[in-house]
């Protein structure tokens, strides 16, 4: 099978960049219709524009509402268009300028934040400032997020879009913590590829055509997929300008090796996608003024610009990348890929020299994150399964946070390595043998990726678990398979120091559900053992309780607040299924089965996940 590497580069003429009104005019008054403002934004999308194309590179031109009332930027982009094939589309960022502050009173910028009234008399506005200046309706279009409503609003009205950039990865309390907290724009939760959005919420790909919202989404940027998740996303992206702020480069040559591996590791993907890898650099000018940004000056702004994109362009020649905009790639994409389709990524770390690993799975039912270096512990889930309806912006429940909620976040809920009593999210194992405990989490190891038929395998290398006086040779496997909205775990003795020893798995979830850091009320959820015929069922009250029961075929917790059911299953005859409510000061709940294990033998439990009726 062939390896497609396909780069979507975007660039936007923002006649107002955001922060740059701070910046060049220090000392003065803010006035954002200044001349010298206006004149070097453009200047830098030219210069922009020019790099790409010297590069043998398309680019797709997204018009902020800012550009379309500038005769210029109209021009710069219809002779691009003529020339080199760029595509010209519309941007929903560079809202601010005078004309939309007149009219709309409000220094507000992101479009997802405004009332819904007021998202459809902008996206009204900005379309049909579009249509005057080119003629036509824009096919792609974009902002940092875009909730479903309003991309639902804007497929209807205006059919012919058909791809949008729609989240930023990671974007959530890390990056607010990171911008002093000063950054309110969550969106957490979604997918790092692009992806067909379902109608009911952006983050949770379509898994029918039912549920299609007829667009193709791609990410605001390629995101490293550990230091992101770990940091600061906007630390670590394939736009140079991430990496010169993440100080991820040689400040004495001015070299930065870290972008290169990035896009490298973004072609590898191709390995575990059915030979297809994406990347994509979303720049406006607002990074690249005069007057340096970051600590980094104009002239290294300049230069990681024009190296990245050398770079891109030597792939080019080579024949190993594919240019596209952005609708030629909704095309590529639709016949590419199918709904159920899982986007697969077995990252390593290409930053810090370590040697850990993650594996991201996504598809319409979950989004999951394992790592290595605990032992293949399930580390982040989302539940796509239950499409939770989310309306975010002014009027709605939630106002700045459109992130999609987790189960299970140790960045955000503690995960193994808690500081004190009670227990952080994970989902993992425990043996036991003579009252001594070892859990997986400690357990560093590798992981494989294969696919068989509609089933992709994650094949973690074999662990030693060293008790007082056993040791037992354990290898975990993970199956997703396609459509089924479950996660099967399969743990093998391979063998034991003693042949004739027995020991105790318990298979264990503990969970909760959230965008943020900070506890919800829990006192909703229902916890629930069955074999099918009983069912024991704690209500949760921040009791501690904990219920229990040989030969459950399920244990299962429903989370009203965010509509999903989660449940582990075995087929384990003699194994015991049990349910925990956490307390106030551990405010999680456990799902868990235990049982006794021999040399060689092989226990199974299923992780599955439903939209709670």
């Amino acid at each position: 099978m062939e390896n497609k590497f396909i780069v979507n580069i975007i660039h936007r003429p923002e006649m107002v960049p955001e922060y740059a009104e701070k910046v060049t005019g220090h000392g003065k008054e803010e006035d954002i219709g200044r001349k010298a403002l206006l004149t070097e934004s453009l200047d830098i999308f030219k210069t922009q524009q020019d790099i790409a194309h010297k590069n043998g590179l398309k680019t797709t031109i997204q018009m902020t509402y800012a550009s379309l009332f500038n005769d210029e930027a109209v021009e710069l982009a219809k002779a691009d268009h003529e020339k080199y094939g760029d595509e010209i589309a519309l941007s929903l960022l560079g809202l601010p300028c005078e004309e939309f502050r007149a009219k709309y009173k409000t220094k507000d910028f992101c479009i997802w934040m405004f009332s819904m009234e007021d998202k459809k008399a902008i996206v009204d506005d900005v379309f049909g400032k579009f249509h005057d200046r080119f003629g036509f309706y824009p096919e792609s279009t974009g902002s940092y997020y875009m909730d479903a409503e309003l991309i639902n609003y804007i497929k209807e009205k205006y059919p012919m879009v058909k791809c949008a950039v729609a989240t930023c990865w990671e974007e959530g309390p890390k990056a607010y913590h990171t911008c002093n907290n000063s950054w309110y724009t969550f969106m957490d939760g979604g997918p790092w590829a692009p992806w067909i959005p379902s109608k009911q919420n952006v983050h949770a790909p379509a898994a029918n055509e039912a549920e299609d919202s007829g667009i193709v989404a791609i990410p605001h940027l390629s995101r490293d997929l550990i230091a992101c998740y770990d940091g600061n996303g906007s630390n670590f992206g394939t736009h140079p300008q991430n990496v010169l702020r993440s100080m991820s480069y040689d400040s004495k040559t001015w070299e930065y090796p870290y972008l290169y591996n990035l896009i490298d590791q973004y072609r590898d993907l191709a390995k575990y996608n059915n030979g297809y890898a994406y990347n994509m650099m979303f720049v406006g000018p607002g990074w690249m003024n005069k007057m340096g940004r970051w600590e980094a000056p104009y002239e290294l702004l300049l230069k990681s610009y024009e190296d990245g994109m050398a770079y891109y362009g030597q792939l080019k020649k080579e024949g190993k990348l594919d240019d596209m905009t952005m609708a030629e790639f909704a095309d590529y994409y639709r016949q590419k890929k199918t709904l159920t389709e899982p986007e697969c990524a077995l990252w390593r770390d290409i930053l810090y020299g370590s040697d850990k690993q993650l594996f991201w799975y996504c598809d319409p039912f979950m989004r999951v994150c394992a790592n290595m270096d605990q032992g293949g512990a399930i580390v982040d889930l989302r539940p796509y399964a239950a499409k939770l309806e989310w309306p975010v912006g002014i009027g709605t429940k939630h106002v700045t946070d459109a992130s999609y909620p987790f189960l299970i976040q140790e960045k955000y809920r503690a995960g193994y390595f808690t500081h004190y009593a009670g227990e952080g999210t994970v989902r993992s194992a425990k043996l036991t043998y003579k009252g001594e405990e070892v859990d997986l989490c400690l357990c560093r190891t590798k992981a494989h990726f294969s696919q068989e038929g509609n089933t992709r395998i994650l094949t973690l290398d074999p662990v030693d678990i060293e008790f007082y006086d056993l040791t037992v040779k354990l290898q975990t496997k993970m199956y997703f398979e396609e459509g089924s909205s479950n996660i099967k775990i399969e743990r093998t003795i391979l063998e034991m120091s003693d042949p004739t020893a027995e020991v105790e798995i318990n298979e264990y979830m503990v969970a909760c559900y959230g965008t943020t850091e900070y506890s919800e009320d829990m006192s909703n959820i229902t916890l629930t053992c069955t074999d099918g015929s009983a069912t024991k069922e704690i209500k949760y009250a921040y009791k501690c309780r904990e219920e229990q029961m040989e030969g459950a075929t399920e244990v299962i917790s429903v989370i009203p607040e965010i509509e999903t059911r989660v449940s582990l299953s075995c087929e384990k005859k003699d194994a015991v299924g049990y349910i925990k409510e956490g307390y106030a000061f551990s405010p999680m709940f456990t799902l868990g089965y235990t049982t006794k294990l021999k040399d060689k033998e092989v226990f199974a439990t299923w992780l599955n996940l439903a939209k709670a009726n």
